[in-house]
């Protein structure tokens, strides 16, 4: 950033800015209409559609788990068969977790941050829709296997052998692990989008210090989601390739194990519950002081709180294997985890109390739900506690107390906090309130219903009752626990129904101005437009409306950063991470149908694949691939002007190359996710090498030491000519980049010349993925290799068309950056590949 000449650009003491540039930003931020909205990237739009699809999945699971109770409101019911008992608990537990509970939070986020920020957009808005359109999509049609009887029914966390080909013939576990696994992919690319957005989209002078709460829980539950999320991708990997191909990964008599499905999956599921949780906390440390009118309490600790609570998350997921045979060291460390989690999760709560305790609380609809999410997250909690004692767990293990305790801490942790934030942040949307009213009603039915339907599941569970049973005798001594849960479940659903005809009624109003009905003091309560703010104010505080009761009339006035659009587009500013310094102008992508069809595409691969149409799903697999390339060749291309004036004097490039571009730091968080998956499959091939008794096992052996030699310096010559490529000096005429092309295309060659080394050696030494689980893991090492020589031999062909059509010059290169360091990463994980494979051996000889 540097200043030149004042040229009057628009800050408090100006006069206001010219009515035109209002004008210009409601051009360049028109909505689509009709038909149209499908191609809508804006977060507003998208965050509406994503909250919108996520309470319609809450509604559905909600639905099932009617039925269920209907099903176990009498002893020796015969309503709902066993075989479609086990695929409704299955699809409820699959959709509450996977389908509403992540993306509901996610989904707020996108809604909410850019103005909470002060942002006009996230900076990745068609990653945005594409991580949307791929959730939705996909969630609906894999929900309504159900209405076919083909869902999965081996429960949400599908345990092997269970799964297995043997027991589970059908393809409705197919179904749950090529829809649930790209489904977290998209996950994963809104979380990317929220990291991205967090860090560098904040208002001038909002630094880390400054910003909202809810920012910081979002910011941690994106940051777990990238480590967490890709081990539930790698096991569903695995199970499906020993399902469709017969990789005994899973198969203890041919030297597979069951338990690695749960230590990949724990990996992900427990941190998930803190991924649902802090965002949720972040809501209510929002609305606290809001409702108290008194900043929060113990902000620096409740933000250091989240992080802790995100550290030690990562260490819990034994906590779900306490019964399945580990070592005791293990299990005790694990154990003594569970207890530490509950201290930063405490100091939230008391501060949450103390604020309310110093402030003059309103009891209204949104306080009363976050009173109820504190009852009901504290009992939680205790019986967290509990079962986080080995003799208490081994007792409670697979009953209805574990089945209560899940529904105390999930939906007093998550849901009720989320009804909050609906009924607080709604004026947003267009301006309406829900009914205070029907609300109190609302929050009684749910409530009380809430208790009547979960708490005797504890004693229920205590008598002896095991989870995922469709029915029981009379003579059990059950009956009377789980009529009152039936009839609880029922009053939980009037209240919920209370609330969707209350929001459908002020969704329907016209939309108005919300005139801030909360007197909150952060910047999401500034006038809502379609383009976030007039313009971008400075923040001084973590309350700027509170601290500057001015400001909304400065900010519409136009008298802060940016306070038009100066190429007549989309756009806003980027900041630097620590103090939010402006740093770049970020022009940004309009509405466009690329998300939308590379979104249908995805769809369409893996659902597609699941009922073997083959042909027709490496169709949808290839317009998928078309429709992304063809929305990233839009970018990086507006070369003309290198540097704009956003205010004050203030010059600022437009594309800025390598660490300080937006754009590489989000290919670095994907080089994380990547790395993760690859991490997770290193610890198959080391778990079931270490249960051999002789590695390779009998008939098995590695290939040559000239084979992996020759593969990974064909990998590092690669690397080092990419290498050569970011570093030399790029010509700006495509026509003196001839070098660059040249080696690319001698890059692609060695890696493909390294692929070959590899597969010839392995195929060589006998590789037979059939035979073993060691072979197996061998082989999806192998596997993933080769789908990373496809992932380069496209961005190499990409790197070469850009530079021959022009589009890379000095000053506008993240193709070129980015793609440098998605190959390091690539050559990396082969240098670890061999590595490993040969250390295995050598350590266990």
């Amino acid at each position: 950033m540097k200043r030149t000449s004042n040229l009057g650009n628009g800050f408090p003491n100006d006069l206001p800015r010219p009515h035109g540039e209002r004008e210009a930003l409601e051009r360049a931020w028109r909505p689509p209409k009709g038909w149209r909205m499908l191609s809508a990237v804006n977060n507003t739009q998208i965050g509406a559609f994503y909250i919108f699809t996520a309470m319609l999945f809450f509604v559905l699971a909600g639905i099932l788990a009617l039925l269920m109770r209907l099903q176990l409101a009498t002893p020796d019911n015969d309503l709902i068969s066993a075989g479609f008992y086990n695929q409704l608990f299955t699809m409820h537990g699959t959709v509450m977790m996977f389908l509403f509970a992540v993306p509901v939070v996610e989904a707020i986020a996108v809604f909410l941050l850019p103005n909470m920020l002060g942002a006009r957009d996230l900076p990745f808005p068609r990653l945005s829709a594409y991580a949307f359109w791929a959730y939705a999509i996909g969630g609906l049609a894999f929900f309504c296997t159900i209405f076919w009887k083909v869902s999965p029914d081996g429960g949400w966390f599908m345990y092997p052998p269970l799964t297995s080909k043997q027991f589970s013939p059908d393809i409705g576990a197919d179904f749950w692990l090529l829809g649930i696994g790209f489904i977290e992919i998209s996950a994963i690319a809104g979380a990317i989008e929220l990291i991205v957005g967090i860090l560098f989209t904040r208002a001038p002078g909002m630094s880390l210090s400054k910003m909202p709460v809810f920012a910081w829980a979002v910011l941690v539950s994106a940051l777990m989601i990238i480590f967490a999320f890709p081990a539930v991708i790698a096991a569903t990997t695995l199970l499906e390739l020993e399902r469709a191909f017969d990789w005994p990964f899973f198969d203890p008599q041919r030297g597979g194990d069951p338990l690695l499905w749960q230590h990949l999956f724990w990996f992900f599921g427990h941190p998930e519950v803190y991924i649902i949780f802090l965002p949720a906390t972040g809501m209510v440390s929002m609305i606290v002081p809001t409702m108290a009118g008194v900043p929060l309490v113990g902000q620096r600790a409740v933000v250091a709180a989240l992080i802790g609570v995100g550290v030690v998350s990562f260490s819990l997921w034994i906590h779900h294997m306490f019964t399945s045979g580990l070592g005791i060291v293990a299990m005790v460390m694990t154990s003594i985890a569970s207890f530490v989690v509950a201290i930063p999760s405490g100091l939230q709560i008391f501060a949450w109390i103390a604020t309310f305790w110093s402030g003059r609380v309103r009891m209204n609809t949104p306080t009363l739900f976050l009173l109820g999410f504190h009852f009901i997250f504290v009992l939680g909690g205790l019986t967290g506690v509990m079962v986080a004692v080995l003799q208490f767990d081994w007792q409670a293990h697979d009953s209805y107390f574990i089945v209560a305790h899940l529904h105390y801490v999930l939906m007093g942790g998550m849901v009720f906090p989320v009804f909050a934030a609906l009924y607080y942040w709604l004026p947003i949307f267009n301006g309406a309130q829900l009914s205070e009213r029907l609300g109190r009603w609302c929050f009684a039915l749910m409530f009380s219903g809430f208790h009547i339907a979960f708490f005797p599941m504890h004693i229920s569970g205590m008598l002896g009752m095991p989870r995922r049973i469709y029915t029981y005798s009379a003579d059990l001594g059950w009956s009377l626990m789980n009529l009152l849960s039936t009839v609880g479940a029922f009053i939980l659903a009037a209240g919920v129904l209370i609330f969707l005809v209350d929001m459908s009624r002020a969704l329907l109003q016209s939309r108005r101005d919300h005139d801030n009905p909360w007197n909150a003091g952060t910047l999401e309560w500034l006038p809502p437009r379609n383009y976030g703010v007039r313009s971008i104010p400075e923040v001084r505080s973590t309350e700027p409306l509170w601290q500057n009761p001015g400001l909304v009339t400065e900010v519409e006035q136009g008298r802060w950063w940016l306070p038009g659009t100066i190429f007549g587009g989309r756009e806003t500013l980027i900041t630097a991470v620590r103090d939010a310094r402006p740093t770049q102008l970020l022009r940004l992508p309009t509405d466009g149908w690329q998300p939308f069809i590379a979104a249908l595409g995805t769809a369409g691969f893996f659902l597609l694949l699941t009922v073997e149409w083959v042909v027709i799903a490496f169709l949808s697999g290839i317009g998928a691939i078309a429709a992304i390339v063809m929305w990233t060749w839009q970018l990086d291309r507006h070369a003309p002007c290198v540097e704009a004036s956003i205010g004050k004097g203030v010059l600022v490039p437009t594309h800025p190359a390598g660490r300080r571009a937006h754009s590489w730091w989000a290919s670095f968080i994907l080089v994380i996710v990547d790395c993760t998956i690859f991490a997770s499959f290193i610890y198959s091939y080391v778990h079931l090498s270490m249960a051999l008794q002789v590695c390779p096992p009998p008939g098995s052996k590695l290939p040559s030491g000239l084979s992996s030699a020759a593969n990974v310096a064909l990998m590092l010559m690669s690397s080092a000519l990419i290498f050569w490529n970011s570093y030399a000096e790029l010509p700006a005429h495509a026509c003196k980049q001839k070098g660059l092309r040249w080696r690319t295309v001698f890059a692609l060659l060695c890696v493909v010349a390294a692929f070959w080394c590899a597969l010839k050696g392995q195929l060589n030494a006998g590789l037979t993925p059939h035979a073993d689980g060691w072979n197996a893991t061998v082989a999806m090492l192998l596997a993933y290799q080769g789908f990373h020589l496809l992932i380069l031999l496209m961005l190499g062909c990409y790197l070469v068309l850009r530079s021959w059509h022009g589009h890379l010059v000095p000053h506008a290169r993240a193709t070129l950056d980015n793609v440098a360091l998605l190959w390091h990463a690539a050559v990396f994980q082969v240098a670890v590949t061999e590595f490993a494979l040969r250390s295995m051996p050598a350590l266990m000889a």
